[in-house]
């Protein structure tokens, strides 16, 4: 049995949980992560310096840690040489490991590194505690141990610990990168070097102005950006020469503070995979990985900066640009390992900038794109302005795969088109649902999702538009027959989302094989059939064993698996039950499906909610 360890606030809430780690007491700042994945890059990330982590995803270890190996002075899989957190809290712990390319356990590592671990504590009521209170002094304590007093990172310069302490030297480019080190992450490197540079990495107080170089870049790092003054003289220094530079997470701090503007401390501090970021004066929003605790204060910016990137949970800077010079950066990581690497134009941004001299093309040009975007944006509103009052389907009866998830995504749904003050109607017969209760949409119809009853709603309601994505298989056949029986054009009503013919394409299985076909996405090979007897002819042309799928059946009903025609021939009555074509295709047993849910605005803005591998 692992030894009791203690998680002591400075609220004096305490946590008790079990030891996984190095044994030996630690303090410092207690900050979340709720990151699904990626403990290695996470507890390798210098930016962590100080910091106890906690995850929020319930069970960390169960893929264990690869063998690291240092190629070109990089390491292979990490983000740096060593763990850079004082400490680990998880709620549980895998002491199985299994991965393709795992050497040890988590708990091995840590204890390879001297840091503790803790499993067993109740991380949502930790977590809880940090959204009520924010980042939060802790320590971690042994029952056979002394107390430790608590520490405050925040007092200490981190920078200094976590960078280099000698000039480093990668790659042969046609372009030379001055990279101050403030506790670079190896993925930044990594990215450079990508893009044929020739990078001198120098520590955090070296005066770099005495360098040849083409451009500036200036890294992320830990903890307080007032700690790092003399990086700052450096920096302003460094802008007389108007060469660019470019600077990611405490790099977009410094650049700030060399601009003449403040920071100050976040509350909680942004520290996971999934912060949207909306570029300025456009309608482009991405979805970027951070680690911060610190922000730019952008009403101390002077009229010669301006915003580049805003976060869109808080309002906070996300990146700053200079107006006239080739000076920009990003708060979040666009290098992003692990998480999205839909950011990592900026570094193609930075050597554009190079490529130009001074680059005030490439500036000009990127805030041209921006205003290019920004007129978009209003005229796509405008044609937005008209709807008012919108119809929602929901999922009617209660049935597998029509009952939970599709009442959460209504719900969400209903609750987004109130925010923009449009008036909400609902067509639901289950009264055991969210959707259904008060307040939740303006108006409430119990009846069949149905083009009977559909209709007589839209009749007598008028609204502008409807939605049809938010009630699984019922609402999207029911709007299906609508559109075909022209409703819509009828009553002039707008489909809001995924467009009618979309849904057609998609539900239609041998539509969606062509349509994959026209943009040269591979399929398995398949025939559709619309009797029994093709069923036969198909599954004889293709051979067995195959797989037999239904079109416009909810969550595969009437489809499976047939290893010879007996067994065809009974899932084939079945089938037709439920759909009036079916798709006969080769099986696929033995492969592994890896699946992505992905959602895009109007803009072309694109996120992927989750992926699944499907055995």
């Amino acid at each position: 049995m692992d030894k009791t360890i203690k998680l002591i606030l400075e609220n004096n809430k305490t946590f008790t949980g079990y030891s996984f780690g190095y044994e030996t007491p630690a303090a410092g700042e207690v900050v979340f992560n709720t990151a699904m994945v990626g403990y290695p890059e996470s507890l390798t990330d210098p930016s962590y310096s100080g910091q106890i982590l906690v995850v929020t995803y319930p069970l960390v270890g169960n893929y264990g840690v690869p063998e690291d190996k240092i190629i070109n002075g990089l390491s292979e899989f990490y983000e740096s040489e060593k763990i850079h957190i004082c400490g680990l809290i998880i709620s549980e712990y895998s002491h199985q490991y299994n991965h393709w390319n795992a050497n040890k356990s988590l708990g091995d590592w840590l204890k390879e590194h001297k840091v503790p671990g803790i499993y067993g504590i109740d991380t949502r009521e930790l977590t809880k505690i940090i959204r009520e209170e924010g980042s939060i002094k802790g320590k971690i304590v042994f029952e056979s141990e002394g107390e430790i007093d608590f520490i405050d990172p925040a007092h200490e310069n981190q920078v200094t610990k976590v960078s280099c302490k000698e000039i480093l030297h990668y790659g042969n480019g046609s372009k030379t990168v001055v990279l101050v080190d403030c506790g670079v992450k190896h993925n930044i490197v990594r990215c450079l070097l990508k893009r044929d540079v020739n990078i001198i990495r120098v520590p955090w107080d070296y005066d770099f102005n005495t360098l040849e170089y083409d451009g500036l870049f200036i890294s992320n790092g830990p903890g307080d950006p007032n700690h790092c003054e003399i990086t700052v003289q450096h920096i302003q220094k460094a802008m007389q020469q108007n060469k660019p530079i470019f600077g990611i997470c405490m790099g977009n701090q410094l650049l700030a503070k060399a601009g003449g503007a403040s920071t100050y401390k976040l509350k909680y501090g942004h520290r996971s995979h999934n912060q949207p970021v909306q570029m300025a004066n456009s309608t482009k929003c991405f979805i970027t990985s951070q680690n911060h605790g610190y922000a730019v204060d952008t009403n101390t910016l002077s009229d010669e900066w301006e915003i580049l990137f805003t976060n869109m949970n808080d309002d906070t800077n996300e990146g700053i640009r200079h107006k006239t010079k080739p000076f920009f950066s990003a708060q979040f990581h666009p290098e992003a390992a692990s998480g999205p690497t839909d950011t990592e134009f900026l570094f193609d941004m930075f050597m554009r900038t190079m490529e130009n001299g001074e680059s005030k093309i490439g500036i000009s040009q990127w805030r041209m794109e921006n205003e290019l975007q920004k007129g978009e944006k209003f005229s796509i509103l405008n044609s937005q302005l008209s709807i008012k009052k919108v119809l929602l389907l929901g999922s009617g009866a209660l049935k597998i795969g029509e009952a939970g998830e599709f009442d959460y995504s209504g719900s969400q749904a209903l609750k987004a088109l109130k925010e923009e003050g449009i008036h909400t109607i609902l067509i639901n017969p289950n009264i055991a649902t969210v959707q259904t209760s008060e307040g939740v949409a303006d108006k409430i119809y119990f009846l069949p999702v149905t083009p009977f009853f559909v209709e007589k709603v839209i009749k007598k309601e008028q609204p502008d538009g409807i939605l049809l994505s938010f009630g699984g298989q019922t609402a999207l056949n029911c709007g299906v027959e609508l559109f075909k029986s022209g409703i819509f054009e009828k009553y002039n009503i707008k489909v809001l989302g995924t467009p009618v013919q979309s849904i057609i394409d998609t539900e239609d299985r041998e539509l969606f094989v062509k349509k994959l076909d026209e943009i040269n996405i591979k399929s398995i090979k398949s025939i559709a059939a619309g009797t029994i007897e093709e069923v036969h002819q198909a599954a004889e042309k293709l051979g067995y064993p195959i797989i037999v799928r239904a079109a416009y059946a909810l969550g595969g009903l009437g489809s499976g698996f047939c290893n010879n025609s007996d067994e065809l021939q009974i899932l084939a009555e079945k089938a037709f039950n439920y759909s009036n074509q079916l798709l006969i295709e080769k099986s696929l047993k033995g492969w592994k499906e890896i699946e992505y849910e992905v959602v895009r605005d109007r803009y072309d803005n694109c996120i992927t909610v989750c992926n699944m591998e499907n055995f």
